[in-house]
């Protein structure tokens, strides 16, 4: 009796997967096959998942060097490879032409050198530029490059959409869809370099896109590897890399051996109103628990924390809300990014008039604290900060004096 309830079991198990379409990966397109009856006599070319040949680009430099090792190549040529890949944004194996010729065809056939796909590119009316970056489950991030004089800024996702759920964030709307891999955060980087003027060189970059960086730190740490080594990487220097969280503070400590500028995002004086607009990460880290990691966050010598406070009108952006910040940030050697709101369509949460936000930044430089109101760029592209992720087509939005000056 046994012995045939085990075999129904398998029976039935193998009836449902005969049932169900498999869905298979080739390295230029995704196929799904369909059983067919026995009356249809189409044969479809299958390839299976695990027989996929790996994205160089997917692995990291401990797991390059351990395969070619495996084909009994010396290990130096994984550091050629990586050289070709980062330092010198190959777009295919044939460009790396200090391998021999067998040694590419070798590489060709057993690996793949697959970049993210070009991007849609939305530009607005001060220069910014939007990337919008379809990924292979075919989930959309997006990445913004900002010009400033000589500077070009360039604005890194981490997640599709985020794992909190800030109120005044359009990505923080989304919900939490996934965590960008590691080549999927430096791709952004690689594929906007390309776009530009061979004398355009993206000279920042700040983890301030889609997600919360914090929360992905596996494939951040990676990815600022990929983005800073001087040997075989990008060759970025660390200092011009800016990570923002909105407050993990146990993965705080864990950011400081990055070499990484840290700027945290409060918003809120008390834990009452950052419940209210920040509720998921309020209610795990409190603001004396996240000042408290903050405080113990290394500075270098001449290096300041940097807080970031978006100003929501008659929210947040009052004169008592003002004088409650500056009493929370003494003792820190800090600046103020005061970040008047960017609205985006069916927001709750309006704008403040500048003379609102040029009386909070007056009480804190009349308290010896660096304020500075950062710029609204990309507004009419949704490409501001807190405008990211899926929402409506872009829209026109007025920019008043300060927005357009400051």
């Amino acid at each position: 009796m046994k012995e045939r309830m085990v075999e129904s079991a398998e029976t039935r198990s193998q009836t449902r997967a005969q049932a169900r379409p498999v869905r298979l990966v080739s390295q230029k397109s995704a196929m799904v096959a369909w059983p067919m009856s026995p009356s249809r006599s189409h044969t479809l070319p299958l390839l299976h998942l695990d027989s996929a040949p790996p994205n160089l680009l997917a692995l990291d430099p401990d797991s390059l060097e351990t395969l070619i090792k495996e084909w009994g190549w010396p290990g130096f040529r994984a550091r050629q490879i990586l050289r070709w890949l980062y330092a010198r944004r190959a777009r295919s194996i044939d460009q790396m032409t200090d391998l021999s010729l067998r040694d590419r065809s070798t590489l060709r056939e057993r690996t793949m050198l697959l970049r993210l796909p070009p991007p849609t590119v939305r530009q607005a009316a001060d220069g910014t530029k939007k990337f919008l970056f379809q990924l292979d489950d075919g989930l959309i991030v997006e990445s913004v490059l900002i010009p400033d004089g000589r500077r070009l800024t360039l604005c890194l996702s981490s997640q599709v959409g985020c794992t909190f759920d800030c109120r005044f964030c359009l990505t923080g709307t989304m919900g939490l869809k996934r965590n960008l891999k590691p080549h999927e955060i430096v791709g952004q980087m690689l594929s906007v370099q390309d776009t530009l003027a061979p004398e355009e060189r993206i000279s920042n970059l700040v983890f301030m896109g889609m997600g919360e960086p914090l929360a992905n730190l596996d494939a951040l740490r990676e990815s600022i590897q990929r983005l800073t080594n001087d040997d075989w990487g990008v060759g970025l220097s660390a200092r011009r890399i800016t990570v923002s969280t909105a407050g993990l503070a146990s993965k705080i400590p864990e950011v400081a051996g990055l070499g990484i500028r840290l700027a945290v995002s409060l918003n809120a004086t008390t834990d009452s109103l950052r419940a209210a607009i920040m509720p998921a990460v309020d209610r795990l880290y409190p603001l004396a628990t996240l000042l408290d990691a903050c405080r113990r966050f290394p500075l270098s010598a001449r290096a300041r924390l940097t807080f970031e406070y978006v100003l929501l009108a008659g929210v947040n952006d009052s004169r008592a809300d003002a004088a409650r910040l500056v009493t929370l940030l003494r003792g820190f050697r800090c600046k103020v990014n005061l970040i008047p709101f960017n609205e985006f369509p069916q927001s709750p949460f309006r704008r403040p008039s500048d003379k609102s936000v040029l009386a909070f930044q007056s009480i804190l430089r009349a308290s010896q604290i660096n304020a500075l109101i950062r710029k609204s760029k990309g507004p009419d592209v949704l490409g501001a900060c807190g405008q990211l992720g899926v929402g409506p087509e872009p829209h026109s939005v007025a920019l008043t004096p300060l927005a357009r000056d400051c």
